[in-house]
């Protein structure tokens, strides 16, 4: 079968994220904002949710169609293929959507009139007159775009940042999707020495060890389409099987530090599960002292916040990488005049978004 599928992602990694795909010898590839969309069989969803780092989710795209009214959202709903996907016992819950430049703009109205649809499709495709839904899950998302609604199944499930290393994480965590983003730019592949100093619960060196094992970041979790009976299981395991015959291994080099003995606690744990222990060391370490070597390559997110004590430190530890680290770093940072405090002009930068903080990646090369 044929899909459309759609990849969301972090707003600024839609280029990042259209690379990965295609590596994955899919060509027909679309990039938009904040989403990548592609098309494949059920095959390519299964390897797009085992290896995308950048992705937040893999989406079945099952059909877009003018709902300028109820009745309209209604009827196109309905006239959609259901059936192909969800079994007679399926859960199917409807994710609150969004409505721009459209006169739909009840959402709460919207999921019902799109829960009654899909019933009464499934109700002439089954010929029965009520769902337990006790069953596997097939959540479904919509947008409502110009009058345009768009109906998607989620085949990933929890978000694809949850790579099932992390159930606890320290202060103001880094978004796994956005941490792999930013080793992607640094060009680390497991060449040298990689480093963190304020590695925090440790997803950045974890990130990093993930890419330079070639290690798929969706191995050790499961996904919701891996319970559809719509998806043969054989797809499952033989790109489990191939994945692991993909990873590379190596010794490699690479560091977190920080000061905080619980966070690096959780760190270690972390990097256990995400089978990279063997390669990665955190030690608890003042960022002050960092001086790395001359093939380190640095990439970090240096602790920032909005009150005036937060901003002060945060400039004291961009003061102290401006001295000790030279090159080859790359430093995510929302703070509003970091060139400035820093020093320095990065020779690149580029715009990211942290959650729905604004940042930059400052990317300094030499």
């Amino acid at each position: 079968m044929q899909l459309t599928l759609c990849a969301p992602c972090l707003f600024g990694l839609e280029g990042l994220l259209s690379d990965e795909i295609k590596r994955l010898g899919i060509t027909d590839v679309k990039a938009q904002n904040g989403r990548v969309l592609f098309t494949g069989g059920f095959d390519d969803m299964v390897r797009a949710n085992l290896w995308l780092r950048t992705a937040e989710r893999v989406l079945i795209q099952l059909g877009s169609f003018p709902a300028g009214t109820f009745d309209a959202l209604f009827e196109g709903v309905k006239a959609l293929p259901w059936e192909q996907f969800i079994p007679r016992n399926g859960m199917f819950p409807i994710k609150m959507g969004y409505s721009r430049e459209s006169k739909l703009t009840s959402m709460p109205s919207c999921q019902s009139i799109i829960k009654k649809a899909i019933v009464d499709r499934l109700k002439q495709s089954y010929g029965i007159g009520w769902f337990s839904e006790d069953g596997e899950r097939f959540r479904i998302q919509f947008s409502l775009q110009n009058d345009i609604a768009t109906l998607y199944l989620d085949t990933s499930g929890d978000g694809l940042h949850k790579r099932g290393y992390r159930p606890r994480s320290g202060t103001a965590p880094l978004r796994e999707t956005l941490a792999a983003a930013m080793v992607i730019l640094s060009r680390y592949k497991g060449g040298g020495v990689f480093s963190d100093p304020f590695c925090g619960s440790g997803t950045l060196p974890i990130e990093a060890a993930l890419i330079a094992k070639n290690r798929a970041p969706g191995l050790i979790r499961r996904f919701d389409a891996d319970k559809w009976d719509c998806v043969p299981q054989k797809l499952w395991t033989g790109a489990r099987e191939a994945a692991r015959e993909k990873e590379y291994h190596k010794p490699y080099e690479l560091w977190g530090g920080d000061i905080d003995d619980g966070c690096l606690a959780i760190a270690r744990e972390n990097a256990v599960r995400a089978g990279v222990s063997d390669c990665v060391r955190f030690d608890h370490a003042d960022a002050g002292g960092f001086t790395p070597s001359e093939e380190t390559v640095t990439v970090t997110n240096p602790p920032y916040g909005e009150r005036l004590d937060d901003l002060r430190q945060a400039g004291k530890n961009y003061q102290a990488l401006s001295r000790n680290v030279h090159k080859n770093l790359f430093l995510l940072s929302s703070h509003p005049s970091f060139e400035e405090v820093f020093g320095r002009k990065a020779d690149k930068k580029r715009k990211l978004y942290n959650g729905m903080i604004l940042c930059y990646l400052y990317m300094y090369y030499k």
